[in-house]
C-alpha cells in the first residue's frame, strides 16, 4: 500500500509539473484539462499520507511537501471558477430588450442524429444567436426550421467535424468564413445588429483538439484563438467571441488569448460552467466559451441540459450598457506575454 501511495503522489507531482514546462505535445497539454480531478486525487493522497508514510525519512517527507505544493497550484489554478472569486462580469443593473443579445452555443456531436432534442434545447432559451459545430450537411437539414424565427445565416457545413452554422433572428453584417490556417477549419467572423441600432462583432471558432492521431501538437490550436484575440485587440467597440476552444478556461493559452483580446470571462466568480463531457460526470471541464468586451454586463448565463451530444451547450444573455467599461477592469498582456504571442502565432503558421 505504501509504494501505492507513493505512485500515485508522484503522478500527482508529474501530471502538475508537466504543464508548467511549456511544451505543445498534446499528451502534455491534455494534462492542462483535469486539474480538478487532479486536485482532488493529490488530496486524498495527501490526507492518506501519514497513516502510511514514515515523515522521520526525509525522501518522504519531501515527497507530501512537493504533493502540497501541487495540490496548491492544482487549486490556485481553478481558485477563479469559484463562487469565492471576485467577479470578472458585473450583473447587469437591467435587461434593456433592445441591447440585450443571447446566444446559444452547442457542439451537437457530428454523428450524433438527436436534432429534435436540440431543437427542444433551443425553443427552451429562445436565443437571439445560435452558433453549432460539428455540423455536416445532415445537420444542416435537420436545423433547417430555424431559419423561420432566425432567418439570417451564415453556413459552412463540413464532414470532418469542423462545419459550423449560425442562425440569428437579428440582422447580420460583413458575414466571413475565414480559415486562419488550415483550409479544413474554418472560422467565422460577422457582426451583428441589435435592436437598439448597436452593431456588436462576433467572431465563432473551434480549432483543433490535442490528440494524438490529427493534432499531436496544440501549435496551431493555440495560434488560431491568439490570431483572433489580437484581431479584437484594442478594437474598443462591442465584441464576442465563442466556441468550442478545445481548450479550458484556466490553460495558459486561454489566459493569454483573454489577456491579448481584453476582453472579459463571465465564468470568473461563478462558476466553471463544464460543458464537456456530458456522458462522464467524473471527466468534466470547460471547452466551450463565450468571452466578451467590457461594453456588456451579465443577465445570464447557464449550462444546458444534456440532450444527445457529448457536449453540453453554453446559454448567455448580455446587455450592452453605457458606463460598463469604466467598472469592469479588462485584462492585458505583459511586455513578456506579447512577445510570446507572437512567437506561438508565428510557430503556428509555420506549421500549418
Amino acid at each position: 500500500m505504501k509504494i501505492a501511495l507513493i505512485i500515485l503522489a508522484l503522478s500527482v507531482v508529474v501530471m502538475t509539473a508537466l504543464p508548467l514546462l511549456r511544451f505543445n505535445q498534446w499528451w502534455i497539454r491534455i494534462l492542462d484539462f483535469p486539474r480538478g480531478q487532479i486536485a482532488i486525487a493529490g488530496v486524498l493522497v495527501s490526507g492518506a499520507s501519514p497513516f502510511f508514510l514514515d515523515f522521520s525519512n526525509r525522501y518522504e517527507a519531501a515527497l507530501l511537501g512537493v504533493l502540497l505544493l501541487a495540490v496548491g497550484h492544482q487549486v490556485m489554478k481553478i481558485f477563479p471558477y469559484t463562487r469565492l472569486k471576485r467577479k470578472q462580469v458585473f450583473p447587469a443593473q437591467s435587461c434593456s430588450g433592445t441591447k440585450s443579445l443571447s446566444l446559444l452555443v452547442a457542439n451537437v456531436l457530428m454523428d450524433n442524429r438527436q436534432s429534435e432534442s436540440f431543437l427542444e434545447v433551443v425553443r427552451m432559451y429562445d436565443p437571439d444567436v445560435i452558433l453549432t459545430v460539428e455540423t455536416d450537411q445532415w445537420w444542416q437539414q435537420a436545423l433547417l426550421a430555424l431559419e423561420e424565427s432566425h432567418p439570417y445565416t451564415l453556413k459552412n457545413p463540413l464532414d470532418n467535424t469542423y462545419g459550423m452554422l449560425v442562425f440569428s433572428r437579428l440582422m447580420l453584417v460583413d458575414t466571413e468564413i475565414r480559415f486562419l490556417l488550415k483550409d479544413s477549419i474554418p472560422s467565422m467572423h460577422m457582426r451583428v445588429v441589435l435592436r437598439s441600432g448597436d452593431p456588436v462583432y462576433l467572431h465563432f471558432v473551434h480549432p483543433d483538439p490535442p490528440n494524438p492521431v490529427f493534432a499531436t501538437e496544440t501549435t496551431e490550436r493555440d495560434a488560431e484563438l491568439l490570431i483572433v484575440g489580437r484581431e479584437v485587440e484594442k478594437r474598443g467597440k462591442p465584441t464576442i467571441v465563442a466556441g468550442d476552444f478545445n481548450d479550458v478556461a484556466w490553460s495558459h493559452t486561454t489566459s493569454l488569448f483573454q489577456k491579448t483580446s481584453g476582453l472579459l470571462d463571465p465564468r470568473v466568480g461563478r462558476g466553471m460552467y463544464n460543458t464537456f463531457n456530458a456522458r462522464n460526470p467524473l471527466l468534466r471541464w470547460p471547452l466551450d466559451h463565450v468571452f466578451h468586451s467590457d461594453h456588456f454586463r451579465l443577465v445570464r448565463m447557464e449550462r444546458g441540459p444534456a440532450w444527445g451530444s457529448d457536449h453540453f451547450p453554453v446559454f448567455i444573455q448580455l446587455n450592452l450598457e453605457a458606463g460598463a467599461e469604466a467598472e469592469q477592469e479588462e485584462p492585458d498582456t505583459s511586455p513578456a506575454e506579447s512577445r510570446q504571442v507572437e512567437e506561438k502565432i508565428e510557430e503556428g503558421r509555420q506549421e500549418a
